[in-house]
Order: C-alpha cells, then sequence, then structure tokens
C-alpha cells in the first residue's frame, strides 16, 4: 500500500488481513468511505435522544472491558463538530473506572437504540470533566440494523441501586445460563491508535459456552469492514458486555480472543477468561422483551 493509500483508508493492516482473506477488500473499501470524523446533525440528533452509551477500552493494567453509561436523554451530546460530552463516568468498582480518570484515553463508543434498531460508533480520545466525560473523535460513522434485536424502553427507573461487583475468574453456572440465554452482546477491542466497541446479535443459544473459561459465537456476515476481528488478529484482548435487559445486571468479561476461520467461508470466534465481573442493577432502565432481527440466523430475511 502507498503511504498516500495508507492515508486515505479507515482500516489498519489487521483489519486489512481479514478483508483479503474474506475476498471483502473491494467491498470494505466503498463501505469504509461512511467513515468520517465529524458529526453530522443527523448523528448529532441521534445521540440525544439515547439513554445508554456503550464504551470499549483497556483499564491501567492493559486488560479490555466493555462497560455501560447510562442517563436521560440528553446526557450524551455533540458539542463540536468532533466531540461529544457525556453527563455520566463509570460507577466506582466499575473497571474502566480508573482509565477513564486519565487524559487522552483510547475509547470506543457506541450509541445503540433498540427502539428504532439503530446504532452509531464513534471512536476516539477521552478526558475527564466536571460532569463526566468528553470525547473527541477519530472516527464516526453508523451501521445497519443486522441482528439488532427492537426493545421498547419502559417509563420511569427501577427502584434497585447498583449492587457491588462480584469478581471472579471463572463463570458461574448462573452467569454460563444468562450468556448462553443472551441475545445481544457488546465486544470492545483495541489497537496501536485506539479502541472500539460494536455489537454482536443473534437468537439465544448464538453465544455457547463450552467451559467455565470459554465462549464461542459463528462471526455472521456483517458490513465486510472487520473492525473487531481486524484489531484482534493485531492484538488478541477483548472484552465483553452482557446486559440484562430487564434487571439491568451487567456481567464484563476480560480475556483474549482469536478467530478460527473454516474451509467453507464460516468463521468462529472463540474467547478464552481472564476476568469477570457482575453487578446488580448496573442500569437503571427497564426494557421490555425481544422481538428478534429477522436478519438472524434461523429467522430468515
Amino acid at each position: 500500500m502507498t503511504p498516500q493509500a495508507a492515508a486515505r483508508t479507515p482500516y489498519h493492516q489487521g483489519s486489512r488481513t481479514v478483508q483479503d482473506k474474506v475476498g471483502v477488500r473491494d467491498l470494505a473499501d466503498h463501505v469504509g468511505r461512511s467513515i468520517g470524523q465529524g458529526i453530522r446533525p443527523v448523528a448529532a440528533a441521534f445521540l440525544e435522544l439515547q439513554p445508554l452509551l456503550v464504551l470499549g477500552g483497556a483499564d491501567p493494567a492493559g486488560a479490555v472491558w466493555a462497560s455501560v453509561l447510562t442517563g436521560e436523554a440528553g446526557f450524551v451530546r455533540a458539542t463540536g463538530p468532533r466531540q461529544i460530552s457525556v453527563a455520566a463516568a463509570p460507577r466506582a468498582g466499575d473497571p474502566l473506572a480508573a482509565a477513564l480518570t486519565r487524559e487522552d484515553t483510547p475509547v470506543g463508543t457506541l450509541a445503540l437504540d433498540p427502539r428504532t434498531r439503530r446504532r452509531m460508533r464513534l471512536n476516539g480520545r477521552a478526558r475527564p470533566t466536571p460532569r463526566g466525560l468528553a470525547i473527541a473523535a477519530d472516527q464516526v460513522f453508523s451501521n445497519c440494523p443486522k441482528y439488532l434485536q427492537k426493545r421498547e424502553l419502559h417509563e420511569g427507573r427501577r427502584p434497585e441501586e447498583p449492587g457491588e461487583p462480584r469478581r471472579g475468574t471463572r463463570l458461574t453456572d448462573e452467569q454460563r445460563a444468562f450468556v448462553a440465554a443472551a441475545d445481544t452482546f457488546f465486544l470492545a477491542t483495541v489497537h496501536a491508535h485506539g479502541a472500539d466497541a460494536s455489537h454482536r446479535g443473534g437468537n439465544p443459544g448464538f453465544v455457547r459456552v463450552p467451559s467455565l473459561y470459554a465462549l464461542e459465537w459463528d462471526d455472521f456476515p456483517g458490513n465486510a469492514m472487520f473492525l473487531s476481528l481486524g484489531n484482534l488478529a493485531e492484538d488478541p484482548r477483548a472484552g465483553l458486555l452482557f446486559l440484562d435487559w430487564r434487571t439491568g445486571t451487567t456481567l464484563q468479561l476480560t480475556g483474549t480472543a482469536r478467530t478460527l476461520h473454516a474451509a467453507d467461508g464460516s468463521r468462529t470466534v472463540r474467547f478464552e477468561l481472564t476476568e469477570a465481573v457482575e453487578t446488580p442493577h448496573a442500569s437503571p432502565w427497564r426494557w421490555s422483551e425481544p422481538e428478534f432481527s429477522p436478519a438472524n440466523p434461523g429467522n430468515g430475511d
């Protein structure tokens, strides 16, 4: 790749390697034109309606985690053409809390609205503010609604306060059952110059739990960018976030992940657990039961 081409592409070598392996480089180049640094008015309006924001990044020890921040609509706002402000910060005990007290912390963010099955990603650098965080954007783009379950948001916050985080180095039987029943999780990955947070969805059972220390899932066809798998190709550190949409409980996992490519072109990602953090009622919001995406394998488009 020439220096001029490298300057134009939003992809690093890890993503390029996966795109070439799958044979979608031309499609990735076409889709990649949607990645910019600016926050358009329609994106700014979307952000102001959201009651939650997923963040991905590394803690001071280097472990990668995905976390969720919540607030009333308007707690996330565009405050400039390339910056958002977040009127919230990770609670005490969140694995990313210490990292986000530092200046210039690489983060990936995902604003996801189950009510409309819309989502957008903003990756950049975070700094603490008196109200929470400010994030300067390096990459801004939207994703299609594929594999995103539709949910409605019930009025009012739940009465329970967040509980004390419970830490462990293996999954409990209850956590394994929770993961196996999930239809959604969030994946945090990193690369040499930044971080990313993405969504994974499917019918319950799409995440398998073969042991107390391992998870795996099939990588369904997506937008051909391969940002997450590209990051993992260069740096296997990963963080997973599972949210109980009914109780607000979160399960955060950190470890490493690798992608297995089969001869028929299918892909499976295998995650090896290092640490788990479960926080009861971490989110105050109550969501309805899902209406599953028609794109989920088994549902038909």
